[in-house]
């Protein structure tokens, strides 16, 4: 089982390398650092593999290690690397945004952690509501209400903005 288990896990690490990166990216706004602690949630998944108890979710507990790995981060650094607009267009190029007025991003950084989290994994990572509530250890309900709080917040803020911006 052990060999079957760590194959599972190299397939969702594998399978979902850009989601997983981009997770750890939504904690530190910093290439180095995400691809560190990626690195990191590998390590101590791979070398804490025997603690899964049922391989069905290797996703959402790898998903809990990248995240728990990355609130460690946070902690022991304590630092924020904004980073300029000019580099993230190198890493994000696309189409300009037609919603010139609204700052999704900012909006979402002045949001307490606790529902950004919820917010990021649900809808940036596409996650259901059952994965969110395995990968932060809460209750099911707990995260549909942080999810409907954390919405409306967004709702509020973007409200205000788009009213600053009218006037």
């Amino acid at each position: 089982m052990n060999r079957k288990t760590e194959q599972l896990l190299t397939d969702c690490i594998t399978d979902n390398k850009e989601n997983i990166y981009r997770l750890a990216y939504s904690y530190v706004k910093n290439k180095e650092d995400a691809l560190d602690i990626v690195q990191d949630a590998i390590y101590k998944a791979m070398t804490s593999i025997e603690l899964l108890k049922d391989p069905t979710v290797v996703k959402s507990w790898f998903y809990r290690i990248v995240v728990n790995t990355a609130l460690d981060f946070l902690r022991k650094h304590k630092k924020v690397h904004p980073m300029e607009q000019e580099k993230l267009e190198l890493y994000t190029p696309g189409t300009e945004d037609a919603y010139t007025d609204i700052d999704l991003v900012s909006t979402l950084k002045d949001l307490p952690s606790k529902y950004r989290e919820v917010v990021v994994l649900r809808y940036f990572e596409d996650m259901k509501i059952e994965e969110v509530a395995d990968v932060l250890h809460e209750n099911v309900s707990t995260v549909k209400t942080r999810l409907y709080q954390a919405l409306r917040l967004l709702r509020v803020k973007l409200k205000d903005t788009s009213l600053k911006e009218t006037k």
